[in-house]
């Protein structure tokens, strides 16, 4: 039976986790916690303005909605990136060219 050398890895080994990156990540988190209330009331105090300006009173729900949709959708990336950001790399990079030179 021959003997194949093992491919090597081509995603880099990860770094032991310090205590800068757990800060780093609770940050982040708090950020999506603090995200989604803060933009719905940003829309509705937008929504209120408008309402007193154009003297309508269904401008301000719309503003609120509208901000918590907002709010809700950038929660969504974030916590995709976030998400991708602790599987070390196993998203797009995955091998991707690096490692075939050697192959016919």
């Amino acid at each position: 039976m021959p003997f194949n050398r093992p491919i090597p890895e081509t995603k880099p080994r990860s770094k032991p986790s310090t205590a800068i990156q757990g800060l780093v990540q609770a940050e982040k988190l708090m950020q999506i916690a603090l995200l989604l209330p803060s933009s719905a009331f940003i829309g509705w105090l937008i929504g209120a303005w408008f309402d007193r300006h154009f003297h309508q009173s269904w401008i301000g729900i719309t503003g609120c909605v509208f901000g918590g949709i907002s709010g809700l959708v950038y929660v969504v990336r974030l916590a995709l990136a976030s998400v991708g950001d602790s599987e070390n790399g196993t998203g797009t990079e995955g091998g991707k060219g690096k490692g075939n030179s050697d192959k016919p």
